[in-house]
């Protein structure tokens, strides 16, 4: 029963990810530390859980990224200087991530998730600069309905910001779109079906370079892994499918009550270890 529930974890957690590009380790990070205090799982430490998560995110990465290419709203070019940054942000990230006992890694979790709620709140309310054609990497895009969208990027200071979500994802094995989507959206002009389908993309490839390090540093737990990678593998496909057909704003204004309470509880474990 224990591991259909984590089962279940991986598809719910996949499926939130891929819907909004956060890519689900945001969720399964915090239930995971959850459950090594219940007694009912071998206890786990905050290494493996942050190198399980990334592990699993491949598997949501891979599955949304395959998703959205039918739809064809996958930059593939921003991504790729994307991940140039998150890349060697990701691999250090992951060799940092040992010098975090459970309670410090709980608070500063706790605080990253804190912080993340309040991006969710603004990101909808703060308008993107103007777009300006000579901010030195220019796109287009057009819609399903024809509709197109300019945008654009100083690929230098892309590589800057990803490089530090990088580290943060490496750190806390949450797959970075939870920061890089807002990035795109208000800083890069990205509409936000590409945002979210090109994070996804980001999100494959850098989790698998995070994940390599993680091994090499025996930070995955293989049986856990094991059990979310086809529930992630699932959720991320019901994540594309209600992309396209759901205004997404109560699932958001949900999760970011649950991620609250979450980070608040998470704090006062770390305050009280």
């Amino acid at each position: 029963m224990e591991w259909i529930f984590i089962i279940l974890l991986g598809a719910a957690a996949s499926a939130l990810g891929s819907l909004i590009g956060l890519g689900g380790g945001i969720i399964i990070v915090p239930s995971l530390l959850y459950l090594g205090t219940l007694g009912i799982f071998p206890e786990i430490t905050p290494q493996q859980i942050v190198g399980t998560s990334l592990f699993t995110m491949i598997f949501t990465g891979m599955s949304s990224t395959m998703g959205y290419i039918k739809h064809k709203t996958v930059d593939y070019k921003s991504g790729l200087i994307f991940l140039i940054g998150s890349a060697p942000g990701g691999i250090f990230g992951a060799w940092m991530v040992k010098y975090l006992d459970v309670h410090t890694f709980n608070l500063y979790f706790g605080l990253f998730v804190l912080f993340v709620s309040a991006v969710m709140v603004i990101r909808n309310k703060i308008k993107p600069l103007p777009y300006k054609k000579d901010s030195g990497y220019a796109r287009t895009y057009i819609d399903s309905t024809g509709k197109e969208f300019e945008y654009g990027f100083n690929p230098v200071l892309g590589m800057v910001i990803s490089l530090a979500i990088g580290f943060i994802s490496g750190i806390f094995g949450v797959g970075g779109g939870s920061l890089m989507v807002p990035a795109m959206i208000l800083l890069f002009f990205f509409p936000p079906h590409v945002a979210v389908a090109t994070s996804m993309f980001m999100i494959f490839l850098s989790s698998i370079i995070s994940s390599v390090a993680h091994i090499s540093l025996g930070n995955i737990n293989w049986l856990y892994a094991i059990a979310l990678a086809p529930g992630a593998w699932v959720g991320a496909q019901m994540g594309v499918f209600l992309n396209r057909r759901l205004q997404s704003k109560t699932i958001v204004l949900i999760l970011r009550i649950i991620l609250v309470v979450i980070g608040i509880r998470l704090i006062y474990e770390g305050m009280m270890g």
